[in-house]
């Protein structure tokens, strides 16, 4: 009977100290970016549902954006096709953006809805396509249908946000000429918050967040001005696959969001961590020294 009452008056006091954030955050937009090996695992792929139905319940407006690599090359290999890949960037063909466009919009998509909903959610599933809310160009013919985005039309969005629902948005986009692109799940998270004007964008992704060294996940950088980023750009110690995130981040800022947030989605619950406590997660980016 004691431990029961010491647990419950523990879960008390942390609601109560998550009472400023939640204060903070109600009636904001945040941008969460999700992908990779917190949407693989089953354990974790719930926990972040849980989370985004708890800041939604709260009144934070949650907007989550969302890729499917891993998804995507395996149902490529599944239809006797070979993934192939230039600096980073999935070689997207007529044949492959047909089976992005399957994977994206249709199983991984409705999954994600179907799960914020069996949570108390209210969801809609959304592709870049409907709406013309990303569109785009091809980025480089080498890579096919791999598109940079040229507007962002985010009235889609709003509408989803103003009738209370979480959009749920796959990363494809379109142009006047009715093709389809691959777009890159950052880049698209950056420009939809930017266009939202978001208190917060964050990236999940699988290591901690920005490492003064690479290989000591203790050297994690909580915080980084745009100028300290430029910095550790030029020092190399922002390299390889952190820096197209960090650039990321960078526009997003540019574009309008307070801050962006790269953490690891392989932490249960990261996303309160960030919102909802003082510890936070990740590394967090601003424009300058005001912001901190």
């Amino acid at each position: 009977m004691e431990e029961l009452q010491f647990s419950n008056a523990q879960r008390a006091r942390v609601l109560t100290e998550a009472l400023p954030y939640i204060r903070h955050y109600r009636g904001r937009i945040v941008v969460v970016k999700y992908g990779g090996n917190a949407m693989v695992s089953e354990e974790l792929r719930s926990q972040v549902m849980e989370d985004i139905v708890l800041l939604w319940l709260v009144g934070v407006k949650v907007v989550l954006v969302h890729g499917g690599g891993p998804e995507i090359s395996d149902m490529m290999k599944r239809l006797g096709k070979q993934p192939a890949f230039v600096d980073g960037l999935r070689v997207t063909d007529r044949e492959t953006v047909d089976i992005v466009q399957m994977v994206l919009a249709g199983k991984v998509n409705k999954t994600l809805v179907s799960l914020l909903e069996m949570r108390g959610g209210r969801a809609m599933g959304i592709s870049g396509m409907d709406g013309q809310l990303i569109q785009a160009k091809m980025k480089n013919p080498q890579l096919g249908y791999v598109g940079s985005i040229t507007n962002v039309n985010i009235q889609p969005v709003m509408d989803l946000l103003e009738k209370g629902y979480i959009p749920v948005i796959s990363t494809l986009g379109c142009d006047s000429e009715g093709n389809t692109y691959n777009i890159n799940g950052d880049t698209a998270a950056a420009c939809v918050a930017g266009a939202l004007g978001a208190d917060r964008l964050i990236l999940m992704t699988d290591i901690a967040g920005v490492l003064r060294d690479k290989n000591d996940p203790t050297s994690l950088i909580p915080r980084l001005t745009v100028a300290e980023a430029v910095e550790l750009f030029r020092q190399e110690i922002i390299a390889g696959g952190m820096i197209p995130k960090v650039e990321c981040c960078i526009d997003a800022l540019h574009r309008g969001v307070e801050s962006a947030i790269i953490m690891d989605g392989r932490v249960p619950h990261s996303i309160l961590m960030e919102i909802l406590t003082d510890e936070g997660a990740g590394t967090m980016v601003v424009q300058g020294e005001e912001e901190l």
